[in-house]
């Protein structure tokens, strides 16, 4: 199981902390990632890390802005997210699985909605 905090409404330029916490005893053995969804769209990745979190991959659009981070002694992952935009407005999504598509997780956050005001 996987509960994820943070988000909410902030204006364009700020900054948010999206955590994600996971139940278990297993968390390390896992590769992890950050998705968000747009009203009416698919899952789109966001960030993904390797077991360790020493290899992390972001999409084009948030590379510099935003940082993905885990740590496994607290089975916890995190998102911080900087200079947020209008177009970073969604819902996000922490999930367990591999590679880039939303199709190869299978745990997921509840997630959570993140709406930049410009």
């Amino acid at each position: 199981q996987l509960v994820q905090s943070g988000g909410g409404l902030v204006q364009a330029g700020d900054s948010l902390r999206l955590t994600c916490v996971a139940s278990g005893s297993s968390f390390n053995t896992y590769r992890m990632a950050w998705f968000r969804q747009y009203p009416g769209k698919e899952r789109e990745f966001v960030a993904t890390l390797s077991r360790s979190g020493s290899s992390i991959y972001y999409t084009e659009s948030v590379r510099g802005r935003f940082t993905a981070s885990r740590d496994n002694a607290k089975n916890s992952m995190y998102l911080q997210m900087t200079d947020l935009k209008s177009e970073d407005t969604a819902v996000y999504y922490c999930a367990r699985g591999n590679g880039l598509e939303a199709a190869n997780y299978d745990i997921w956050g509840q997630g959570t909605q993140v709406t930049v005001s410009s």
